[in-house]
């Protein structure tokens, strides 16, 4: 795949040392994090040889060969897993995706996502789970509408209240996905199918637990009342980055808010099933959709497996 500049993108498994080193200078670079917080190369290293494995996007030009000029591939983002174990099965967790900024308009996130899935799929592994902040639009749309992925757990500050992360200061909330590879959700985005008309439908109907008020601040429903209606909706900035830059005490507002919700909407049994980007106009609020009941409810093929 061309970058569209004479550059060649190739999507291959990291094998040197000097690929995990790359790698490092990456994860350094998107997430501006310092030595105490990045993956020590050692671990990375060794969680290699132990049968994890490390995708990378790279970037040469048209005419180089591999074997004879292997320092001219840049590594420009990698998807980074490893085994674990969840529900009695084998999984894959993945621990960190990143692209430079200057390559997200590739679309290379998703090429490396589906590539992670049949690395899985190989190796008789269905489901890959990773964790994201829900207050990031870009993100849960990523997650939801382009892969598939559902949530039925919230972590509060899952890496602790912050790190040295410039992306991590505002608290470490997390959502915690599930990926079941082989399902037909999965399978109809890979092949570019969405619900965004039927979740709109959906959202059009219902009153937010947290809602993004025309002064730009969260406003919280009754918590009882919406907890007795078989679906909610959390609504979120376009852009918490933004807010932050802006307002830190209005993105801790947020952060305040959706934890409230995602919390005890979580516990009382609803799992978020789907996401959607700018519902009031271009540049609304996004929200989420959840919904009671089980992930089996929504997705067959999880009640197949475990029940087996």
């Amino acid at each position: 795949m061309s970058s569209g500049n004479g550059q060649q993108i190739t999507i291959r498994d990291l094998k040197s040392i000097e690929d995990l080193r790359q790698m490092k200078v990456v994860e350094k670079q998107v997430w501006g994090m310092s030595d105490d917080d990045a993956l020590p190369l050692t671990l990375a290293i060794a969680l290699k040889s132990a049968g994890n494995f490390f995708i990378g996007a790279f970037v040469g030009s048209k005419d180089f060969d591999r074997d004879k000029d292997k320092d001219k591939e840049k590594l420009v983002g990698f998807a980074l897993g490893f085994l674990g174990r969840e529900h009695g099965r084998m999984t894959i967790h993945s621990h960190m995706l990143a692209v430079l900024d200057e390559y997200r308009h590739l679309d290379l996130g998703a090429r490396l996502k589906w590539a992670q899935r049949e690395r899985a799929m190989a190796m008789g592994i269905h489901e890959i789970t990773w964790t994201f902040d829900p207050l990031h639009s870009r993100n849960a749309h990523f997650n939801f509408s382009k892969l598939g992925v559902v949530s039925d757990t919230y972590k509060i500050d899952f890496y602790g209240p912050e790190t040295t992360s410039v992306l991590h200061r505002n608290g470490t909330d997390r959502l915690w996905v599930r990926w079941v590879l082989n399902s037909r959700r999965v399978r109809d985005r890979l092949a570019g199918k969405n619900e965004r008309t039927e979740t709109l439908d959906a959202l059009r109907l219902l009153a937010p637990l947290v809602r993004f008020e025309p002064s730009g601040k969260p406003g919280l429903a009754d918590l009882g009342e919406s907890l007795r209606r078989q679906r909610v909706s959390i609504e979120i900035p376009g852009s918490i980055l933004e807010v932050e830059k802006t307002d830190a005490g209005l993105a801790r507002e947020w952060r305040d808010a959706t934890r409230w919700a995602f919390f005890w909407a979580t516990k009382a049994g609803f799992f978020v099933s789907e996401f959607c980007r700018s519902i009031r106009g271009q540049q609304g609020p996004g929200a989420y959709l959840l919904q009671s009941g089980e992930v089996g409810d929504l997705i067959p093929e999880v009640q197949k497996k475990y029940l087996a």
